[in-house]
């Protein structure tokens, strides 16, 4: 018998909404062919956008949504992308399949995407191939409500007030595509370009760039150089942890639909590393930052797997599975476990790259596994995080063995206690006994997503393969809670 032990007494941090946030690069057909089909387009759209991938991500109540980049951010500039949209200049997307970038989507548009999503937009700038005036100035362009060259420069494009965009990252991986620079040159770097990049109006969030998985020297070099204990106006608010799940090996990083169940073992083993990963670089961030000021920020996180056959290998476009739905649940219970630190992440991409949460194929839009797991976590989003205490059976795959659980808990402000679950284990049934402490359940309902095979996924013929459905194998015995999990699913209950 599994046994989780969850103490409603014991709930003290928000769990961030912003962990909920998405990521959407200039990259295959994200941008391009996913959010903007132009205003002449016959597939309904407001603006230029598609109107039903804006109501989707509605539904998901999406935080915040990261743009440019990514590698791209750190070879965009960003002047190329405002103004009549005829005479804005073209270039090559050097990273993303060479191809021709119009720069008809740029910042005005962007803000309107996540004007009528209703989330927060996170800019990444450019410093590995930009320079502190660029940045400085786009800073200005969004920000200042006051007479300034880039404030004027914003009003003769047609926005008279400031967007006032919270959330900027100081460069992409500056480890990697974006410069291949050591800790030590970036953390310099960083200092200088977010000295100007100005809070004008009100303050800013400013990221860094952080490390790429278990580089935990480059945290202590940034944590160490960056961060100045007790200054209010600290330039370092948050730090960027990148980290994919791979089961392949380059140059094969595995089918995302065709595995063995040898795969899927993988797989799940790579996500549960990212609690090793948070709990890691939380230590070295808590000998500079014992009282917890600067966010750890999980801004790429996700599946990678080879391309769908047949297309464009620059373009990163692959199926989502109901392994892809299990990832995603491991990681944000993860993430909601470590809310004290960890308190934004953005999976890679939002729409037709990587672990997307919606794929498009012109008029055709579907929702995948993942996208129904964002739907199913929304109820966590500000909720007070509930401590879980977790015993459960592993599941073991020939000499190796990984938990079959993982949980996470939270209370909203209504007083419903919201606890997710996932079973790993893709063959067998887990029964859980749930114990909670300090309430009295007088109900319990939730949501599930399963499916009869490991590979099912929806396609643009059958979109409704994988869905969420209404879960009932819950039952009440004075202050325990007992739930079968079904193989390879994931679970939300709410209790009353």
């Amino acid at each position: 018998m599994n046994r989780i032990v969850v103490n409603a007494a014991e709930g003290n941090v928000k769990i961030s909404r912003h962990i909920y946030g998405n990521f959407s690069e200039h990259l295959g057909r994200c941008i391009y062919d996913g959010f903007w089909v132009g205003e002449n387009s016959p597939i309904p759209n407001t603006r230029g956008i598609r109107n039903d991938l804006v109501a989707a991500l509605k539904k998901i109540k999406l935080p915040n949504l990261r743009w440019p980049g990514g590698c791209f951010a750190d070879e965009y500039h960003w002047k190329d992308g405002i103004g009549p949209r005829a005479e804005r200049p073209k270039m090559i997307n050097t990273h993303w399949g060479g191809v021709t970038e119009d720069n008809s989507f740029g910042s005005h548009e962007f803000l309107d995407l996540c004007g009528q999503v209703g989330c927060e937009p996170y800019i990444c700038g450019n410093v590995g191939s930009g320079t502190v005036q660029e940045l400085s100035q786009w800073v200005e362009y969004m920000n200042f409500g006051g007479v300034s060259p880039m404030a004027e420069l914003r009003k003769k494009n047609g926005h008279a007030a400031p967007f006032n965009v919270s959330f900027w990252g100081i460069g992409n991986e500056n480890w990697g595509c974006g410069g291949n620079m050591t800790p030590e040159y970036y953390a310099d770097q960083f200092k200088r370009y977010a000295t100007y990049a100005r809070s004008y109006d009100k303050p800013i969030f400013k990221i860094a760039c952080g490390p790429n998985g278990d580089n935990y020297r480059w945290t202590e070099v940034m944590m160490e150089k960056t961060f100045i204990k007790g200054n209010p106006r600290n330039p370092l608010n948050g730090l960027a942890l990148h980290y994919y799940t791979v089961p392949g090996e380059r140059p094969y990083m595995g089918s995302a639909t065709e595995f063995t169940e040898g795969e899927w073992f993988l797989t799940m083993r790579k996500a549960f590393f990212m609690d090793e990963l948070v709990r890691k670089h939380s230590v070295i961030m808590d000998k500079y930052d014992p009282e917890i000021k600067v966010a750890l920020v999980v801004d790429e996180w996700g599946t990678w797997y080879e391309v769908e056959p047949g297309t464009n290998p620059g373009f990163l476009y692959q199926q989502s599975t109901l392994r892809d739905a299990l990832v995603a649940g491991i990681h944000l219970n993860i993430f909601n476990n470590h809310a004290e630190r960890v308190r934004m992440a953005n999976i890679a991409q939002t729409i037709n790259v990587l672990q997307a949460v919606i794929l498009t194929e012109g008029e055709k839009m579907l929702l995948t596994p993942t996208y129904h797991v964002f739907d199913m976590y929304k109820v966590h989003m500000d909720a007070v995080k509930l401590p879980v205490h977790l015993e459960c059976e592993n599941f073991t795959v020939g000499r190796n063995s990984i938990p079959s659980i993982s949980a996470s808990a939270s209370v909203d402000a209504g007083d419903r206690i919201h606890i997710s679950l996932c079973n790993i284990d893709p063959k067998n049934d887990q029964k859980i006994s749930l114990e909670l402490r300090g309430i009295s359940p007088k109900s319990v309902n939730g949501q599930i997503i399963t499916s009869g095979n490991m590979q099912d996924h929806n396609t643009f013929n059958n979109g409704n393969k994988v869905q969420l459905k209404p879960f009932s194998d819950a039952v009440i015995s004075r202050s325990n809670v007992t739930v079968t999990l079904p193989a390879k699913s994931v679970v939300t209950l709410e209790v009353v």
